[in-house]
């Protein structure tokens, strides 16, 4: 469509800053680290490395705002944007008790944009989140939750350890924590089980060489898909908005449905990285168009496989690739610079190697990838 038409890379942002050892006192916080997930809200864009180190870059002035790591030695795991309250919530383990526990923060993003960084306060304080305790967020019904290991869990579906032939099961309320259904899915004796997911009333078993399985726990009707049609993939996305399901399987993604029926397989769109981490893929908010980092077509001048990967957007009901970004478009260029703001060290194709983390900001229509380099890289039109 016409969004991403003329799309060019536009800005380029480090995380890495040569006065870390300043304010971090952990070694590998100090060190160039690959980029493992971007989120963005509000002109902000917030881009985490793999190293723990965090910053924050503002779209308005192209400049960082800050580092999000409070004390020297605060290492961040994970972000989450809650539209609810328009702030970001950090998941951090600290030095100062071995890594062992988590620790949540939420920061409204307006202190965030005046660097007041320490108008954030802690959440979930009365929940011991030490391993193997943790906390989920669960944006489609705005909850958020936690598991302490030492008080047990809070969640939808409680899988229990298996007996051979059968495993308990206990759905609750999201909202009051009741019990709605406690019951024993049949098992077949001897397999192990690949995985168990839960969708709304739905729920998808899966045995080591067996069919998939797909219960409605209301109604009680099974339904099964032959092991032929459907393979265990490596993770699943659910699309709450069309009641459909992606999987992820050796780099290609289909749709299907809870009939068991294949809705949708894609063109082209292989994703680069085997592992399938869902912070190198972007689904819209409409749940129509699917954004990930893909192996390119174009093949290195020696002819071997290319290692710069493009960004291919595809529409999910239809599988059709509507637009991408890749190194040997040559409408593709680094947007000229605008009263002489820092130049783009990066070329194109530098920019789309080693992709690993990508957003899509639905607001601004603009791309951000962050590479094994530790560098953001804006994408638009």
């Amino acid at each position: 469509p016409e969004r991403f038409r003329n799309m060019q890379l536009q800005e380029e942002f480090d995380t890495y800053d040569h006065d870390a050892h300043l304010f971090v006192k952990l070694q590998f916080l100090k060190k160039r680290s690959k980029i493992i997930e971007i989120v963005a809200a509000k002109d902000i864009i917030f881009a985490l490395a793999h190293s723990g180190l965090c910053a924050a870059f503002s779209r308005v002035t192209n400049k960082r705002l800050s580092f999000l790591n409070l004390s020297p030695d605060e290492v961040i795991r994970s972000l989450f944007y809650n539209k609810n309250n328009d702030s970001l919530i950090t998941v951090s383990v600290y030095a100062s008790d071995h890594f062992s526990t988590l620790k949540c923060r939420t920061t409204p993003i307006e202190y965030i944009r005046r660097d007041q960084l320490d108008a954030g306060f802690p959440l979930f304080e009365s929940e011991s989140l030490k391993w193997p305790g943790f906390v989920e967020f669960d944006d489609v019904n705005g909850k958020v939750l936690t598991y302490s290991a030492q008080d047990g869990p809070g969640i939808m579906l409680l899988i229990y350890d298996r007996t051979p032939s059968y495993v308990p099961l206990k759905i609750l309320s999201i909202e009051d924590g009741k019990p709605l259904k406690l019951f024993k899915h049949l098992l077949h004796r001897g397999k192990k089980i690949d995985f168990i997911e839960q969708f709304n009333e739905k729920l998808l078993v899966k045995q080591e060489d067996e069919n998939l399985q797909i219960l409605d726990v209301r109604s009680s009707e099974l339904i099964e898909i032959s092991i032929e049609k459907f393979m265990t993939p490596s993770a699943f996305i659910f699309l709450y908005e069309n009641n459909l399901f992606l999987t992820f399987r050796n780099r290609t993604v289909a749709v299907w449905n809870f009939r068991g029926e294949l809705v949708t397989s894609f063109e082209d769109h292989l994703l680069w990285h085997q592992d399938c981490s869902t912070n190198n893929i972007y689904i819209t908010t409409d749940q129509d168009l699917i954004i990930s980092y893909c192996k390119s077509d174009a093949a290195a001048d020696d002819g071997t496989a290319s290692s710069i990967g493009s960004i291919n957007m595809s529409d999910i009901m239809t599988g059709k690739c509507i637009a991408k970004i890749a190194a040997n478009d040559p409408a593709l260029s680094i947007a000229p610079r605008k009263n002489g703001s820092p130049s783009i060290w990066s070329s194109i194709p530098e920019a789309l190697e080693d992709v690993t983390a990508l957003f899509y900001d639905e607001d601004r229509n603009e791309i951000y990838t962050g590479n094994s380099q530790g560098l953001v890289h804006v994408w638009s039109s």
